[in-house]
């Protein structure tokens, strides 16, 4: 096994990212090692300083960021008999978590360690850099629909029921709400969903039924039209300024008045000032809580494997690559801050 490890180190709240050497850490059980080929970059990677603070209070340094990882299986710790040394996976690096809160877990180097009931086996047809596309977008739009804290679905299959309730993607076209459409779809719930015009087709592709102008004054007249006579089963509030017309929209729609927002937590609490007044219940997501509850095996373990290796299952939106080494990732997170849509912005190592 490798002695030698590099990564890309946070050493305080207000440092600059560095490349730098690090330990290599054995897998401990339930646990893998990657050599990781492929990182996507997430806006939660990008924060710093105060805001950091507000994020990941508990956060330790000097830190490894990064929750996408794509590679090749190094080692395998006790108890772990799903994957062998050399095959090809996508996994969410857990490194940020509070319960866990170390550089080892950390998508932002070149052996990172994962928990086995977080990775799934890639398909030799998928390249490391469209499944770096996944883990955290996955988790996350995983964790707002299924999560009992949040709105509660029920859980994707390969051969669901068709339900007669709609689940709102507010967000649609964002690698979150890619996912989302896919996976309502997948527990057999009609989606409507919001983007700019020029993306409704590829909301389509993914399974909407309807899709609605996010920036359209009348967005929520429109949505709920769009939804009819469909109860909500719930509804997901992906995007700055998401919260409050989904809070609308909630109250005016018939079903369920829960809304899970994708919005860091403080954000969240600020934006849902009024949601009693509404009738609503809105929840922030953070979304590696899924990693303690049965919803993340029932992703990375029961429905992603064979849902990737059909096609039933799309590794969206497309990949960009925007560089190549741990030392193209400030570059990369400082692009993503500026802004992108329908794509996601990933570096190979």
């Amino acid at each position: 096994m490798p002695e030698q490890n590099t990564a890309l180190w946070l050493r305080n709240r207000f440092a600059r990212l560095t490349v730098g050497p690090a330990p290599y850490t054995p897998p401990g059980p339930g646990e893998i090692v990657v050599r990781v080929r492929a990182v996507g970059l997430n806006l939660v990677d990008s924060v710093s300083g105060v805001l950091l603070g507000l994020v990941a209070p508990w956060l330790k340094f000097p830190a490894v960021l990064g929750g996408d990882v794509a590679g090749d299986v190094v080692e395998v710790g006790a108890g772990v008999t799903r994957f062998h040394a050399g095959d090809r996976i996508l996994g969410l690096a857990l490194g940020l978590e509070r319960s866990q809160n170390r550089p080892a877990e950390g998508a932002f180097q070149n052996f990172a360690v994962l928990m086995e009931h977080m990775v799934s086996p890639i398909p030799e047809t998928m390249s490391f850099e469209q499944a770096a596309v996944l883990p955290l977008q996955l988790a996350t739009a995983a964790t707002g629909l299924f999560q009992q804290d949040h709105l509660g679905l029920a859980l994707p299959t390969a051969n669901p029921p068709e339900r007669p309730e709609t689940v709102l993607v507010w967000g649609g076209s964002t690698g979150v709400g890619s996912n989302a459409i896919q996976l309502a779809r997948g527990a057999g719930y009609r989606v409507v969903a919001t983007a700019s015009p020029r993306n409704f087709e590829y909301l389509r592709t993914l399974g909407a039924a309807a899709t609605v102008d996010r920036n359209s004054a009348t967005a929520v007249d429109e949505l709920v039209a769009a939804i009819g006579d469909s109860p909500l089963a719930g509804s997901l509030a992906i995007g700055n300024g998401s919260v409050r017309p989904v809070m609308q929209l909630a109250a005016r729609a018939p079903g369920t008045k829960r809304v899970a927002s994708a919005a860091p937590a403080f954000v969240t609490r600020l934006q849902s000032r009024g949601a009693k007044r509404l009738g609503v219940q809105v929840s922030g997501i953070w979304g590696g809580t899924l990693k303690d509850n049965e919803v993340g095996p029932a992703v990375f373990v029961d429905l992603l494997p064979a849902a990737l290796a059909t096609g039933a299952y799309r590794s969206a939106p497309d990949a960009e690559v925007v560089g190549h080494g741990l030392d193209a990732i400030p570059a990369g997170l400082k692009q993503l801050r500026r802004g992108v849509s329908a794509k996601k912005l990933v570096v190979t190592l």
